[in-house]
């Protein structure tokens, strides 16, 4: 679902604190870059695998197939190797609520009434301590599986992530196969209260819950069912997850989950203790002792429990759902618990406020967050004509205390496909987007299965709709399926157009988890080549990227109908700081390695007469 904070959450907001910019590096802090850039390639596993293509409106499991952890196999993991990815993110792992009979394995039904699709919402979670029985061949041992998977992806040199979401969690909860004593939410709650700061729940006294109704929507598309009765037994009706503290949500609420307790009083106030000024600038170690006799609200155990979980069985990192909606003190004592246990965990939020942004880096011990609101938003402005390329300089200087902990990403599971017509168009034009996005900062590159195919997501799966790949139906990707070639995993039905786009994100993936200079510095050299002064195509979007032993520059071309020649101007203090004396330099395109130009360094600065075609980037490397 397409995540958004409304107003009834404003008094659980987290508002920005005095703790703010930490630019220092220290070797115990979460906050010093990596050698070499990552790249994480999220794929929906119930979807990854399943080559039936039937892709009937609202069908079923039998009608449109299902995929299984089992078809990641090896040669499926060592094709997504050879693309450039150090990361998979497996999402919608956890067992969550869904509209499928498996009560022969202790599994109790779920009320359709309460999920959203046939399949359900990953981010409703039933079983935190257990896997989605939909993507086992065999459910009884479901976790078995996934524990093979975690081995198959570690053999194949990628690392493993999965989802954690703390903000919310199933209407219907239950944990089957809890470690021994691990009480389930809400087990131990005073629901006689709105709230209590032990409660893992915030309750409605004395209201039952209503089934949210809507004149357009009818759970299973109006397909009888048994539980579909208007009814859902929850009393006292508890806050929804997106914050309504309504009995009956609206039907655009997040009405399937509902709501965590961290000891947020419903006033807004924090009933914890407080991180110490300064503490930004503290290690993990540090922020780990801090909360070691500190006594915390009974949900924040359980998730730091939770997360330890995986962490014993082999995952390697987590993405958590919609982060900001949860205090950063949390995340300081929960991140800085999974760091104690792997110091190399990878873990990534979905924040979208850029004024929160340091908070839950330096105080919450984040290693990455989402750059929505900024960057990607700029580069679709760009891509679909609203906006010139020159602000995306100003994101970029405006981020650079923080740059290497944005995660860069042009698609994912929530947001339309960026070879939609509703995004990009095609996705040739989203190649020189794509460019930027990877190539542009420290930080690591996302890429959502199926983008590096074109994949469009033109299917009206259900409750799904067109231009985002359904994560709330039994669907099929087309494109994906063609490169999946019935399990070969060799892109044997791909078109030509979508073998060169895959051959496109393998040679840029594979060339920016090994350019030294992508690990470097940044400058703009946007404004030495403003079209406002040098009268070439407004398309054009440049920069520089160095370290020590590498020098490239950058070149964009947004325009999708004409080819650019222009005079490129390298300024005076990039020439100065690549210790460049006057003469000539090849420079030679990284990607393909057939453009050549030369920079021309007359009198401290420099020049290179470039030609790039539609849709076009260059990195050029200097020999």
């Amino acid at each position: 679902m397409k995540k958004t904070i409304i107003t009834a959450m404003v008094l659980l907001s987290l508002s920005a604190n005095a703790q703010n910019k930490q630019k220092s590096m220290d070797k115990n802090n979460t906050e010093t870059p990596q050698e070499k850039k990552a790249v994480v390639y999220q794929v929906f596993t119930r979807l990854f695998g399943n080559k039936n293509t039937t892709n009937k409106p609202w069908g079923t499991i039998e009608e449109n197939g299902v995929g299984k952890f089992n078809d990641f196999t090896d040669q499926a993991l060592a094709e997504i190797k050879k693309l450039g990815v150090t990361h998979i993110w497996y999402t919608g792992v956890p067992h969550h609520a869904l509209v499928n009979d498996y009560t022969k394995y202790g599994i109790s039904n779920d009320d359709p009434e309460v999920v959203k699709g046939r399949a359900g919402s990953p981010y409703a979670v039933k079983d935190y301590y257990n896997v989605n029985p939909d993507l086992a061949v065999d459910p009884a041992k479901r976790l078995e599986e996934f524990e093979a998977l975690i081995a198959r992806t570690h053999k194949n040199r990628l690392k493993v992530i999965i989802d954690i979401v703390p903000n919310h969690i199933a209407r219907k909860y239950e944990g089957k196969t809890n470690p021994k004593g691990v009480r389930d939410f809400g087990a131990d709650d005073d629901t006689s209260v709105e709230y209590k700061r032990n409660n893992n729940f915030y309750y409605i006294p004395g209201q039952h819950f209503q089934v949210p109704t809507s004149d357009s929507y009818k759970p299973l598309n109006g397909e009888k069912n048994p539980l579909i009765d208007g009814k859902f037994d929850e009393n006292p009706a508890k806050w929804t997850g997106n914050g309504s503290r309504l009995a009956k949500p609206d039907i655009n609420d997040w009405y399937e989950t509902v709501k965590i307790n961290y000891g947020i009083k419903p006033d807004g106030s924090k009933d914890f203790p407080l991180l110490p000024d300064g503490f930004g600038d503290k290690s993990v170690k540090e922020h780990f002792d801090f909360w070691k006799d500190k006594d915390v609200p009974d949900s924040w155990k359980k998730f730091r429990d939770i997360a330890l979980y995986w962490t014993a069985k082999g995952v390697d990192g987590f993405r958590f759902d919609m982060a900001e909606m949860v205090p950063y003190e949390f995340w300081s004592y929960m991140n800085s618990a999974i760091k104690m246990k792997n110091p190399d965990a990878f873990l990534i939020a979905e924040v979208y406020n850029p004024k929160e942004y340091r908070n839950y880096i330096h105080l919450g011990k984040m290693d990455y967050l989402y750059d929505k609101v900024e960057l990607y938003d700029k580069l679709k402005e760009v891509i679909q004509g609203k906006s010139a390329p020159d602000p995306i300089s100003d994101i970029q200087n405006g981020l650079a205390d923080i740059e290497h902990h944005m995660l860069h990403f042009l698609d994912n599971h929530d947001e339309q496909r960026l070879a939609s017509s509703e995004f990009a168009g095609t996705p040739e034009k989203g190649k020189p987007m794509m460019v930027i996005s990877a190539t542009i900062s420290t930080s690591p590159t996302m890429v959502y299965f199926g983008q590096e195919v074109g994949e469009a997501g033109n299917e009206n799966a259900g409750f799904g709709t067109h231009s985002r790949t359904s994560i709330f139906d039994y669907i099929g990707v087309p494109a994906h399926q063609r490169w999946m070639n019935g399990g070969k995993f060799d892109g044997g039905q791909l078109s030509q157009s979508e073998n060169d786009l895959r051959d496109f994100y393998k040679r840029l993936l594979n060339f920016t988890i090994s350019s030294p200079a992508l690990m470097g510095k940044f400058q703009e050299i946007q404004k030495a080549n403003s079209h406002i002064t040098q009268g070439y195509d407004p398309g054009i979007y440049s920069y520089v990227r160095w370290s020590e032993h590498q020098k490239l520059i950058v070149v964009a071309n947004f325009s999708w109908m004409s080819t650019s020649k222009f005079e490129l101007k390298v300024p005076a203090d990039v020439i100065k700081q690549w210790n460049l004396k006057d003469g000539k330099y090849n420079l030679t395109d990284a990607l393909y390695g057939k453009k050549t130009t030369e920079l021309v360094v007359i009198n401290g600065e420099g020049k290179a007469q470039v030609s790039i075609e539609p849709s076009e980037s260059l990195i050029f490397a200097i020999q």
